[in-house]
């Protein structure tokens, strides 16, 4: 705003060099020395107004070469020599011709000058006011084409403006927002604008929204505020997040079915092996006479033999049922930015050694980001206790495979035999992370051991790279 009247004072000021208005000036010059000089001869020598010659010359040299501006100096001198008194010495002739020709040329000089300089911070400012209209332009661009809704809120809570995405997103096939209430889509804005906090107020937020259909979804929020000459404003940043909360529910019950099917599974064979057992037991008390027609202890064998025929679930997975190609190298950026912080806090190093490029793996990308963290919160706490404290996470190919090991400088385990049996006495949650994680790797193809180590603990994770896949299936 304070660019464009700066821009029209400028053009103001130049426009008095047009050609026009230099001739308007020029008239106006020769009529104001043809008025001092009738007045000057009209008064006689009585009173000398030589010195106002000066007004005329100086008007006309402002638009006057430096020889116009010699003449008509000149000329001026001559009308006020004549009208002085018959003993004024021809000097005064002289020293009133170096006076006007003095004044007109500094003024000549001034005015040029001057002009110059308006005339640069003239084309400054038309520069600064295209480049901000380009980048206007370019901003007007990037918020219409946005796939996120932006709006703006005066502190009435009315929508000021926005773009397409936000029409499509609020009120689809309905009436324009702009006018209308903020409240009525996102009533936690509505509340911000209220905030004790809101001359400096930049945060994010999700919350519920409603479109103008009544329908409701799940929106990210990113907004700041403002103060312009017409008051506080609000901007906002709005994205649907209603599919993303969709999926993630779906993952996360996928999972929970998952992990209840693998621990369902260790129960059941558990309770198997003691079965047998019983039945063991069961066979070599009906050698005995007296229970031979007992019918109590023919129903307890009827009742283990159908505990049995109960227990005998397996652990049946298809192979590849909910696994895809994945790129290895985005789940551990994933998975990096998911631990490093509690890792910072615990003081613990990681070190990543990813090698490039690595090929793309069948694998469940979600089942591995699981295991990933099963094996990072065994190892952080391995080393609680520990003066070194540091994690490396590699990644390579091998025997068209890729192979993820997790080493750390840990306590290590005393009995690594038992490591991925379920239910493991003094382990924590029942020993069944380890079980759950090598059952999630098998569920796609996929392995998980253990390597010993002098120091530390190290564990082995290998996935099938997905050409070694595809080359199978042809076959």
């Amino acid at each position: 705003m304070v660019g464009h009247y700066e821009y029209s004072v400028m053009r103001d000021l130049l426009s008095i060099f047009v050609l026009a208005n230099r001739r308007k000036l020029l008239v106006a010059a020769a009529v104001v020395g043809t008025a001092i000089a009738l007045v000057d001869w009209r008064i006689g020598p009585y009173i000398s107004l030589g010195f106002l010659y000066l007004f005329p010359v100086m008007i006309a040299a402002a638009f006057l070469s430096r020889k116009a501006i010699i003449i008509i100096a000149l000329l001026c001198a001559v009308l006020d020599f004549n009208n002085l008194s018959k003993n004024e010495t021809p000097v005064h002739l002289v020293f009133s011709s170096v006076a006007f020709i003095g004044a007109g040329l500094f003024i000549s000089e001034l005015i040029r000058n001057r002009y110059l300089t308006l005339q640069q911070h003239a084309n400054e400012l038309g520069d600064q006011m295209k480049r901000r209209q380009e980048a206007e332009e370019q901003l007007q661009v990037l918020v219409e084409s946005s796939p996120a809704a932006i709006v703006i809120i005066d502190s009435d809570g009315k929508i000021l403006l926005c773009n397409d995405a936000a029409q499509r997103l609020l009120a689809p096939n309905a009436q324009p927002l702009r006018g209308q209430p903020i409240i009525t889509f996102l009533p936690a804005l509505q509340q911000a604008l209220h905030s004790p906090s809101f001359a400096a107020f930049r945060t994010t937020m999700q919350c519920t929204g409603q479109r103008n259909n009544a329908e409701v979804f799940l929106a990210g929020v990113w907004f700041s505020t403002y103060t312009t000459a017409s008051g506080p404003r609000l901007a906002a940043i709005i994205v649907d997040l209603s599919e993303d909360l969709r999926t993630r529910e779906d993952l996360s019950l996928d999972f929970l079915l998952k992990n209840s099917r693998i621990l369902m599974s260790a129960v059941a064979h558990e309770v198997r092996n003691l079965c047998g057992a019983v039945l063991v037991v069961h066979r070599n008390l009906s050698r005995v006479q007296e229970l031979q027609n007992n019918e109590d202890f023919h129903a307890l064998g009827n009742l283990v033999e159908s505990l049995q025929r109960v227990a005998a679930l397996e652990l049946r997975t298809t192979v590849g049922q909910t696994a895809a190609a994945v790129d290895l190298k985005t789940v551990l950026d994933e998975f990096r930015v998911i631990i490093e912080n509690a890792y910072r806090e615990s003081k613990i190093q990681v070190i990543w050694q990813v090698a490039q490029p690595l090929p793309l793996v069948w694998a469940d990308r979600y089942g591995l980001i699981q295991v990933f963290l099963n094996l990072a919160k065994n190892s952080q706490r391995a080393m609680l206790s520990t003066e070194t404290k540091r994690l490396c996470v590699t990644a390579s190919e091998e025997a068209r495979r890729v192979v993820i090991r997790f080493e750390d400088t840990g306590v290590g385990i005393a009995s690594p035999e038992n490591l991925f049996r379920p239910f493991q006495r003094g382990a924590g949650s029942g020993g069944l992370g380890l079980f759950v994680s090598r059952a999630i790797m098998k569920s796609f193809g996929g392995e998980l051991a253990y390597e010993a180590r002098p120091v530390g603990t190290a564990f082995v994770i290998s996935v099938p790279a997905l050409c070694a896949i595809e080359e199978t299936v042809h076959a």
